[in-house]
């Protein structure tokens, strides 16, 4: 047996809420709407992983999502844009990537990284 993919699932009464920050502020295409679940995503080819921590590194606390980038800088500025709070960073990490902490609007840590 070979594991193909691993889905993030976020319980919400407010499905709609997802729309404008992985959709909007992300840029995330929904690719599969049936009323109560909508999945969004794109056509990034994507490595299987399941990450388990004792902390988020550098003494944060641990991300509930981590959400990998091409431009830090772009994901940043959008997110400032949009009033999204955030909560760490963005900061170069002496593990090699450039990173920042923000609540989604389901309170859920996500973390938005970019490899240096």
């Amino acid at each position: 047996m070979k594991v193909k993919r691993i889905v993030a699932n976020i319980s919400t009464q407010q499905i709609d809420a997802a729309q404008h920050f992985y959709g909007e502020v992300l840029g995330l295409d929904i690719l599969m709407d049936h009323g109560w679940i909508t999945s969004y995503g794109n056509t990034e080819t994507m490595r299987v992983q399941i990450a388990f921590a004792t902390e988020g590194g550098s003494g944060t606390a641990v991300p509930d999502l981590s959400i990998e980038v091409d431009d830090i800088e772009e994901a940043y500025a959008r997110m400032k844009e949009h009033g999204c709070e955030i909560e760490y960073g963005p900061v170069d990490e002496p593990w090699g990537v450039r990173r920042f902490y923000v609540r989604d609007p389901f309170g859920k840590l996500v973390n938005i990284l970019m490899h240096l």
